[in-house]
Formats: C-alpha cells, structure tokens, sequence
C-alpha cells in the first residue's frame, strides 16, 4: 500500500471515531462552548414577583422585603435610596441609648455592574463612603481622605448590599414575622403601588430537625458586653410592630417603608431585662435620573498596608529595610514595609 493510500485510510478512521464520539463528550462540549449564563442578580431581575401575592405567599414576601441593591438597580434603573434607622436600648438599671443612623446610596445606570455612591453616618459622629465609578472603587471614613481601593475583591458589593438592606435587616430582627394586609393601591412616584399595613405575626413553632454545633468560647470566658449580645440574640421576643410599606407594581420593588417596633429580652432569660425600639423611615427617589457620578478630585492610591507600624518605627529612630535595590519613594506613594511587619502575617 502505498503512502499516500495509507494516510487517507488514517483519515477515514480519524473522521469515523469523531462521528461515533462519546454522547457524553458531546454534552461536555456543548456546555464549554455555550454562550455565558447571565450573572444571578440578573437572572434574579427576571423573575416575576406578582407584588398582589405578598400578603398571601410568605416566599414572595421574604424575596421582595430582602431583594438585594443589585436586583433593585436590574429592575429600576438609576434610583437615590434614603433611609434613617433609630435604635433605643432601654435597659431596667440604665440610662436609655439612642443611635441614629442615615443611609443614602445613589445608583447610576449600567444595573448590576453600574456606577454606585454610598454613605452611612449615625449620630455618634462616625461613617463611611463608597464609590464605584467607571469600574474604580474609592472609599473612606467619615472624615479621611479617599483612597482608591483596587484589590478589595467585592467591598463596594457588599458595602452596597449593608446600606440598603435596612428593610432585610429589619425583618431578620422580628425574626421574620413582618405580617403584611393589603389595602389597596397607591400612587408613588408617579408609579402605581400595593400598599402594605406591617403588623406583628404569631410567632411561628421552632425548627428542632437541625441541632446546631456548641457555640466556641474564649479560653477566658466572653466579656460582659459580648453575653449582654449574645443573650439579646439567643433570648429576644418580639412585642410590637406596626407600620407600611409599598410596593412597585411593575417591578416588585419596595418604594417606602415605614415601620416601628419594639424587642425586648426576658428578665428570667437574661441578668437584666432591657428592651430594643427600632424605627425606620424608607423611601427611594428620582427614579430613571442619572446621578451622573464622577470619581473625587483627590485620593490617596492604593496601598498594601496602612503605615501605622512604619510611622511609629519611624517615630522611635528605626530604620526601615527596604529590598535590595530599592530607592527611596516618592511623594504619594507607600514606602516599603519593614521585613518582619510582613513576616508577621
């Protein structure tokens, strides 16, 4: 046979063996090459929340009172989210102590991966900024400086989830037990709205299928404040709530809420008796307008680590080691590290 007779042969198997694959190889092969599966919160987007069935479906309700910043920009667009929690501990031996906290968030178009402003402040003269504009993330403290922040693989995400998960928050608290009546429609915003009256429900039976692992202790024993948290936690009723809420009737989204309630911890269950009064006021704003956000004049770059240590050893005349060829930085950017500060982590 001559060369080239057996290399057509060859091919001929070739071609046969690829016609006779595996099933199995095939179904591999049609799921490398598929097109891409939209992110969640954009599959999320997509799913039909009738806003008529939260009174009557508990599933429905805990999706729309929880939905995450993300899915709420999927749905809505460009939006200004304003809310204002107020916190009253009242404890039988103390003082009362009040907290209020501001939380304002603006979202620009673009959805899930769209440009997004974020503040929180409270009435104790402390908070937090965050920014994602054009893909670059930039935060602060209330009174820093910006810093631009290129290796905190998803703060913006979560920061953007916390401020605006006052009404998820809220809800986890009353241990789910937000009971929402409909009183028919509104008008929002220049949107149609369902209107919820939030009462307290009837506390629902406890889930004793799962056994939870022992809580781990300090070799030392937990501080005061630290069994004061954990007692509230493991040992709260709630007494009372009332308020409302509405909701978009196109998109499922909250619109405003309103809610007043109150938790308090039994005298038997805990050393002292003491009672937790929340309130928060809710709305979102300027829907469909474009913040058209830009990223602050002055910021400080990224850096490894804050110079805290690297000051002090500076303060107390200790000289700094720097790599074998390293030069002497520049104004703005971080000098290197001592060696064992690195080590030690």
């Amino acid at each position: 046979m001559s060369r080239l007779m057996k290399s057509a042969v060859t091919l001929a198997v070739a071609l046969s063996a690829a016609g006779c694959s595996d099933p199995v190889d095939k179904a591999a092969k049609a799921r490398i090459f598929s097109p891409e599966d939209p992110p969640k919160v954009v599959a999320s987007a997509q799913q039909k929340l009738p806003p008529e069935d939260v009174a009557d479906n508990p599933q429905v309700a805990r999706r729309i009172l929880g939905m995450d910043a993300a899915e709420v920009t999927e749905r809505l667009g460009p939006h200004r989210y304003q809310a204002t929690l107020g916190y009253e501990w009242t404890a039988s031996d103390s003082n009362p102590v009040k907290l209020t906290e501001t939380r304002t968030f603006r979202a620009g178009p673009g959805g899930v991966s769209g440009d997004f402003h974020g503040v929180l402040e409270n009435s104790r003269d402390q908070g937090l900024e965050v920014m994602r504009v054009g893909g670059q993330v930039f935060a602060r403290n209330r009174y820093g400086p910006f810093r631009q922040r290129l290796r905190d693989r998803g703060m913006a995400e979560r920061t953007r989830t916390e401020l605006t998960g006052a009404i998820r928050d809220f809800d986890s608290l009353f241990q789910g037990r937000l009971k929402l009546s409909p009183q028919g429609t509104v008008t929002y915003e220049g949107r149609t709205a369902w209107r919820y009256v939030v009462t307290l429900a009837p506390a629902a039976s406890a889930d004793t299928s799962r056994t939870l692992p022992t809580l781990l202790q300090p070799k030392s024993g937990a501080d005061e404040t630290t069994k004061r948290r954990a007692n509230f936690f493991a040992h709260r009723v709630p007494r009372s709530l009332d308020g409302e809420v509405f909701v978009d009737a196109a998109t499922s989204v909250v619109l405003k809420a309103r809610l007043d309630g109150r938790i308090g911890v039994p005298a038997d269950k805990s050393p002292e008796a003491a009672e937790l009064r929340m309130t928060l006021e809710a709305s979102l704003s300027e829907l469909g307008k474009d913040p058209r956000l830009v990223p602050p004049e002055q910021f400080l770059p990224d850096a490894d680590k804050p110079q805290g240590i690297a000051d002090a050893l500076d303060r107390f005349g200790i000289e700094r080691k720097k790599p074998e060829g390293a030069k002497g930085s520049t104004s703005g950017d971080a000098p290197p590290e001592p060696e064992d500060e690195a080590a030690g982590e």
